[in-house]
């Protein structure tokens, strides 16, 4: 599958953005999840959706970040609220169709990437 990620932007500090992961094909079966990463720093997990729409979240976006999936529209789409300048990364969508071992937050546990899109917040 190919993943296709857009919505960036640039947005004041307090602002929202929605961010969308659009698949090629049916994304029913996968887990997908978003990593960011910024200038000079790792890239770091930030929230999944699993095939059963379990969502988890990092710490640091819990309560202004939502995920949500449209299997229909083959996408999913990540709510971002309450925006702060250290939200400020390049947002990659990442996906995997094996079955969910539970270590959704490392690189690793995906298959397939999207290219990113770049989030910039003002203060």
């Amino acid at each position: 599958v190919q993943l296709q990620a857009s919505g960036g932007g640039l947005v004041q500090a307090g602002g929202s953005l929605r961010l969308a992961c659009a698949a090629s094909g049916s994304f029913r079966t996968y887990a997908v999840g978003w990593f960011r990463q910024a200038p000079g720093k790792e890239r770091e997990f930030v929230s999944v959706v699993s095939r059963s729409d379990r969502t988890f979240y990092s710490p640091s976006v819990k309560d202004r970040f939502t995920v949500s999936r449209d299997n229909a529209k083959n996408t999913v789409y990540l709510q971002m609220n309450s925006l702060k300048p250290d939200d400020t990364a390049i947002y990659y969508c990442a996906a995997r169709n094996r079955a969910w071992d539970g270590n959704f937050y490392v690189s690793g546990f995906y298959d397939y990437w999207g290219q990113g899109t770049q989030v910039t917040v003002s203060s």
